[in-house]
């Protein structure tokens, strides 16, 4: 019998991936990342130079490996068939079209915000009597960190915002009075084990996450916690999901409205390298190679994105309750380049990076 390490082949190569392979270490396991030159994972991994859009290239790559993952669900469905995948494809086609992935959550009896697909401008008119004004046009595919995304404030918007997006397949969305946007995450195995973290609360600026809470500030709202894992066991099931699932909700009173999906590890729990005992990125190494999950049990945590640029080293190691993760990427307005993470009652050092990487980007 072989005893090398089991491969993990993980389309793509950006953070995601770099703090997955971080995470294979201790397990014993080998994460090869496919992606292109200079790609911020190959700093911890093997990297190959792979065109994750040309099927035959991306088959290649998944027979020298046991098993295949992904970091961004935008890759496109026709290179994913036949691969030893998970989570699998149809998990993965449903999240990257935000029609099919609504749909999928009034399938599970989750609530979403009003919406209607948008095909053409005149379809506008038909959709408006759905989602009511403000709303948002999204493009169906592709798009994070809102981009893709238009809000419309009048009905006389509707042309600038399709010309906007090009006039690519959408959708509009009615716009959610909530409180709170949360998110809540978890791992299952083939089994059909599964794990959950506690609640994040998460703070959003110009559509990119900036702040995440562990646990979430709701405690007004009873078995918030239980009602979301309900909700993520329907679509871990229905899906015969294999990996690390993320949930985006909104809080609006005591409703929760399901926003999004990500088939894969999120940036909102990047807190529980430090936080939990099993960080998001082993369990999902686990759940894919068929080992026992580890423990979520977690400690309050907040986690500060690093939007643009890093912060010098030499600012931020003064402050000994700060982790530190710099992604090694190129500065760029809008690029996630690193996160810092901090115990929750290191209030006077969380405030301060808050407002200093408000400052900075």
């Amino acid at each position: 019998m072989s005893s090398r390490a089991q491969r993990v082949g993980v389309l793509g190569a950006g953070q995601l991936a770099l703090m997955l392979a971080q995470a294979a270490q201790p397990l014993g396991v080998e994460v090869i990342c496919a992606g292109a030159a200079g790609d911020c994972a190959g700093r911890v991994a093997p990297l190959v130079e792979v065109d994750l859009e040309d099927r035959v290239a991306v088959q290649a790559f998944a027979d020298t490996v046991d098993v295949v993952t992904i970091e961004s669900e935008n890759i496109s469905a026709n290179v994913l068939g036949g691969l030893p995948l998970f989570p699998n494809a149809r998990a993965i086609g449903i999240a990257q079209e935000r029609l099919a992935e609504k749909r999928f959550f009034h399938e599970c009896g989750i609530d979403t915000a009003p919406f209607a697909p948008i095909d053409k401008l005149e379809d506008f008119t038909a959709a408006f009597a759905i989602t009511g004004l403000p709303a948002i046009l999204k493009t169906r595919r592709l798009g994070y960190d809102g981009k893709g995304q238009v809000r419309l404030t009048s009905v006389a918007d509707a042309e600038a915002a399709w010309s906007e997006v090009g006039g690519a397949p959408s959708i509009l969305e009615g716009v959610v009075p909530f409180t709170s946007e949360v998110s809540l995450l978890a791992s299952r195995n083939r089994h059909g084990d599964t794990v959950y973290y506690p609640l994040i609360q998460n703070f959003h600026r110009d559509g990119i996450l900036r702040t995440s809470l562990v646990p979430c500030n709701a405690p007004e709202v009873p078995g918030l916690q239980a009602r979301a894992e309900t909700y993520v066991a329907r679509l871990l099931e229905r899906l015969d999901y294999i990996g690390t699932l993320a949930v985006e909700f909104f809080l609006a009173g005591h409703r929760l409205i399901a926003n999004e999906m990500a088939p894969r590890v999120h940036n909102s729990g990047h807190w529980t390298i430090e936080g939990a005992q099993t960080s998001q990125f082993s369990n999902h190494l686990r759940a894919i190679l068929d080992m026992p999950l580890g423990s979520t049990a977690s400690r309050p945590m907040a986690m500060l994105n690093c939007i643009g640029t890093m912060p010098p080293a030499h600012e931020t190691e003064s402050f000994r309750q700060l982790s530190r993760h710099d992604y090694g990427k190129q500065p760029r307005a809008g690029r996630k380049v690193g996160h810092l993470t901090f115990p929750r009652d290191a209030v006077a050092d969380i405030e301060f990076w808050r407002h200093r990487l408000e400052e900075s980007c």
